[in-house]
Formats: C-alpha cells, structure tokens, sequence
C-alpha cells in the first residue's frame, strides 16, 4: 500500500520545489537508504509533468568509502568532463541524501575529502546557479538514531515538517526578509557570543520549499569584511563526515582568526584551510521551521530549528553574493534561546522569540 505521505512530498518536490515543466531533463540522485517507491513517486510525478527525460543516479556511501581508501592520485584528480556537461544540459534537480551510515567517510582524512570538494566544485556550481535544485534527507535508521528516536517517530517527524502548506509559509516569511533586507547591522549577544555583521545593500531571501526540504528560513550574507567579534555555536555539526561539537570562532575584519571546539578540534584547521573564502563567513539566516525544535545532528533540519540562527563559513549564495566562492558552505548553528538579536541596534528577538508584533506569527 501507498504511502501517502510519501506521495504528497513527491509532488511538492517536484510541482511546487523543483517546478518540473514539460520538456525539461531532470535529475534525479539519491543514495543508498532511499526506498525505491519515493524514488519512483518522484520519477512518476516528473513524468507526469512532461519532462523529456528523468536521469536518475544512485550513489552508495560505503563505494564511496572504497573509492576514496583505494584510488591513487591520478584517479582522485580526474575531473569528470561528462558529469559538468549533463549538468549543463539539465533544467531541474531532486537530490535525496539517505546514507545508512553518517560516519562512513569519517576515517577517510580530511585533506583528502577538502581537495576533492575543490576539484569538483564546479559541478555543484552549475547545479546551484543554473538548475531549479531542491534536496532533502529521507529517513533511515542512522538519523533516527542520531536524533535520539525510534525510526517511527523519526518519519513522523520528517514529514511533518516537511508536507506543511509551503505557499502560507513563503507568506509569513515576508516581513521579515523585508525588514532584513533594509537592515545595515546585525548583533548577535549570548553568554558566549558577542558578534557584529554589517548587511547593508545586501538582499534578504525568503527560504520557503524552493531549495531545501524540510525549509523554514530567512537568510542574506554579510559584508565580507564586515564581521568583527565571536560566536560559540550551540548545535552539533557532521561535516565531511567528522564530529564537530562546542565550536568557537573568533573573527577580525571578517576573517576566522581563532577557532576551537570541544569535540574535533584536530579538524578545524583543515576545514579552514580548503581555501581563501573558508575562514569568512558566506551567509547569516534565522532558522523559522516551527516543527523543528530541537537537534537531530543534521544539518538540513537543524539550521531550520525555530529560534535559531546559522552563520556559515564558505561559499555565498549567489541571490545573496558577498563575493565568497570558497568550495565548503558549512551551516554551522546557534540555537538563541539565551541570547538576544538587533537589527540596527533595535531587539527584534529575545530568547529565540521575536519581540517585534509583525514579527511573532513566525514564533
């Protein structure tokens, strides 16, 4: 039997995400923990709506691993040529990420994972800037298990912030984007953290189901010089496959100029070593998802938790470019229940509640 839930997030993905039209060429990834029958949810709707072609690309994580431990330089250097020109050719894209294992290329160093991320950045790139992308995480076991929950629950929770009216939520979200949009500063104050960003002439951009799923934010990018101060971030982050807890990060005209962590610390400087645009920051959003509370050590949910904010060392978006083209984009997380936001030195959020009234149907 159908899976309904299944079905509905297939076509929000596809009609109102991605918003497949007739004769495009769609692709479609998704890896190893993905049950065929949403893939084929996501391949009937596609179809339905008369793309010409659906290309779909299955990717396993412990392959992966196998590649990265058993290739030599030459094989780890080869850019794949064909990969850019499809990409180029390709209108949409569905990217499903449901490893069975998290951790599979934790042992793989991180230099090596850093390089390849270069290498293969321009493929992303052209996804990124030139398709009509959207990607989610389906549930396996190995998230529900990072969260803390049964694998039962941990579908409920998926969906449910996932199959939400996303046309209401781009309508709530507005105020905001356009109040951040007219903001020339931003600080940032918590027992740990005191930290300035300058916004002005930057573009706010409403996050409402078009890129991610689930979605729930309001993001923009900072001055690329502009961040002066420090953050202690609050959330847990896996990052290339590593364990990253209690990070802190100290900036000066816009640059990380200090960082440690609690929990993987000895990869910190690698991270921040991938390239120039690495140590400063790429993008600053207020997480909105009201059915997202708490962490669940991914990414794709947790820089959506209500009363959170991300700060992300690495690339800009290009709705939002700073001038960042770093290869990393790592979404690192505060939640702000204990601390207090201002925008141009007014409080509009006090522990992770906004204060201002066009602003508390987003609490």
């Amino acid at each position: 039997m159908k899976d309904r839930r299944q079905v509905r997030l297939a076509r929000i993905l596809v009609d109102y995400s991605a918003e497949v039209k007739k004769g495009d060429i769609v692709l479609v990834e998704y890896s190893d923990g993905t049950p065929l029958e949403f893939i084929r949810e996501i391949q009937t709707a596609c179809l339905e709506r008369g793309a010409k072609y659906v290309k779909l690309n299955y990717a396993n994580s412990d392959l992966a691993f196998n590649f990265y431990r058993r290739a030599h330089p030459q094989q780890l250097h080869y850019f794949p040529v064909h990969e850019l020109q499809f990409m180029k050719s390709v209108n949409a894209y569905i990217g499903v990420g449901s490893p069975w294992n998290n951790k599979t290329l934790s042992a793989i160093p991180g230099e090596i994972l850093s390089a390849r991320q270069r290498l293969l950045k321009p493929i992303q790139a052209r996804r990124v800037d030139h398709t009509r992308w959207v990607i989610t995480r389906y549930p396996t076991h190995s998230q529900a298990q990072d969260a803390g929950m049964s694998f039962e629950d941990f579908e409920d929770f998926y969906f449910r912030a996932c199959n939400i009216d996303w046309r209401k939520e781009s309508s709530r979200q507005q105020k905001l984007k356009l109040l951040l949009g007219r903001t020339k500063t931003v600080r940032l104050v918590a027992p740990d953290t005191d930290i300035t960003l300058s916004i002005v002439g930057m573009p706010a951009i409403k996050c409402d189901g078009k890129r991610n799923m689930p979605d729930g934010e309001v993001f923009t990018a900072p001055l690329l010089h502009s961040a002066e101060g420090h953050i202690r971030y609050n959330v847990p982050s896996l990052y290339q496959g590593k364990f990253f807890s209690g990070v802190y990060f100290e900036f000066k005209k816009g640059k990380i100029v200090a960082a440690r962590a609690d929990q993987g610390e000895e990869h910190l400087e690698t991270l921040l070593n991938t390239d120039r645009g690495a140590r400063f920051i790429g993008e600053f959003a207020f997480g909105l998802n009201k059915k997202i509370r708490r962490p669940i050590l991914s990414t794709l949910f947790d820089e959506k938790i209500a009363g959170s904010i991300h700060l992300t060392p690495g690339k800009a978006y290009r709705e939002c470019d700073n001038g960042n083209s770093s290869a990393i984009h790592w979404d690192l997380v505060r939640i702000m229940k204990d601390g207090e936001i201002y925008l141009d030195g007014k409080l509009v959020q006090k522990g992770g509640k906004f204060v201002l009234p066009e602003l508390k149907p987003l609490n």
